[in-house]
């Protein structure tokens, strides 16, 4: 039979093994519960510009006015400057990478229209014979791009959707910036998340959503 001083080293001894096992099971248990960090301290503030027009109204933004920066303004006060709505500006990152806001194209009017060349008809020629010409594509036109000083022709019968991905497939420009395009008689012009037609070169409408990756999903 156990003598009183051996049970109570036994009790001890059991004792300590039942601390010593609630407090591993505590340490392993517990994991790693530190917060993570919130995305500012990961990199700084990563603004969405596709997801610039639903930022909060009293954010305060770069502002152009007549191409020039005019100050920090919420998106309201900018447009009052502008003297236009908030619709009427493209809003995203600047040269800069600060938030931006500027009227459409501010920075890039519709250039020029390409000056048409006349066709003159064939002198007649008895010894050498025509050659035949194909047919063109249903629904083909010259897709042309303004390269900042001229047009250049990319295809001389091209569809609408096509030329569109040709010209602008991959590129995306700033707030107030823009390309030009022609497809037979419409003006092409890219702004920032979308593609506009124009048939007077004064008036434009949205022809192509652009989305995130620059590119234009719903054009086949």
């Amino acid at each position: 039979m156990p003598s009183p001083n051996n049970r109570t080293i036994l009790a001890v001894g059991a004792g300590v093994a039942i601390l010593a096992a609630i407090i591993l099971a505590l340490i392993f248990g517990r994991g790693d519960t530190s917060p993570e960090a919130p995305p500012a301290a990961k990199g700084g503030l990563t603004v969405d510009v596709a997801e610039a027009p639903t930022l909060e109204p009293t954010r305060e933004l770069r502002c152009f006015v007549d191409g020039q920066f005019v100050g920090m303004a919420t998106l309201s006060d900018c447009a009052r400057r502008n003297g236009l709505a908030t619709e009427a500006l493209d809003v995203g990152l600047d040269e800069t990478g600060a938030l931006a806001a500027a009227p459409t194209a501010a920075f890039a009017p519709p250039p020029t229209l390409p000056a048409q060349v006349a066709v003159l008809p064939p002198e007649p020629s008895v010894a050498t014979p025509t050659p035949s010409v194909q047919p063109a594509q249903p629904g083909g036109n010259a897709c042309l791009r303004h390269t900042g000083s001229d047009w250049r022709s990319l295809s001389n019968n091209m569809s609408l959707n096509a030329c569109v991905q040709a010209l602008y497939a991959g590129t995306c420009v700033r707030p107030g910036d823009a390309q030009y395009g022609r497809w037979g008689e419409t003006t092409l012009r890219l702004v920032p998340r979308r593609v506009e037609q124009s048939g007077d070169n004064v008036r434009f409408r949205t022809l192509a959503e652009q989305d995130r990756s620059c590119n234009f999903p719903g054009l086949n």
